[in-house]
């Protein structure tokens, strides 16, 4: 076999690549975080039962479950997107959005807990 069929034969390797492995471990992180968010949550809903609420504790609850809910549909339209054979890259609102979510859901929480 020449090199120029080699160089043929990685050309059409190069137009069919496999993804392997990454959307895999793509979906996963997303599941993660998604369980991460979960979590915080979570233990937003026990803090706030557990002591006596104020409107304070209750406005950080409703708006972290309002973001975790936000986040989830993020995270969950993303992975249904990595299912495809050439999964499209994170869009740049998508990627802003899960930034923010994951930035509010902070500032929420800490608004919970002090």
């Amino acid at each position: 076999m020449s090199s120029a069929d080699e160089a043929g034969g990685t050309d059409e390797a190069a137009e069919t690549r496999d993804p392997g492995l990454q959307p895999e471990r793509t979906r996963l992180a997303w599941r993660r975080t998604t369980l991460s968010c979960t979590v915080v949550a979570v233990l937003a809903v026990k803090l706030v039962v557990s002591d006596g609420a104020t409107a304070r504790e209750l406005t950080g609850l409703a708006l972290s479950s309002l973001v975790w809910v936000a986040f989830l549909a993020v995270a969950h339209r993303r992975i249904r997107s990595l299912g495809a054979a050439r999964p499209l890259p994170l869009s740049r609102r998508g990627a802003l959005l899960a930034a923010g979510c994951t930035i509010a859901l902070a500032v929420f929480g800490a608004a919970v807990i002090w």
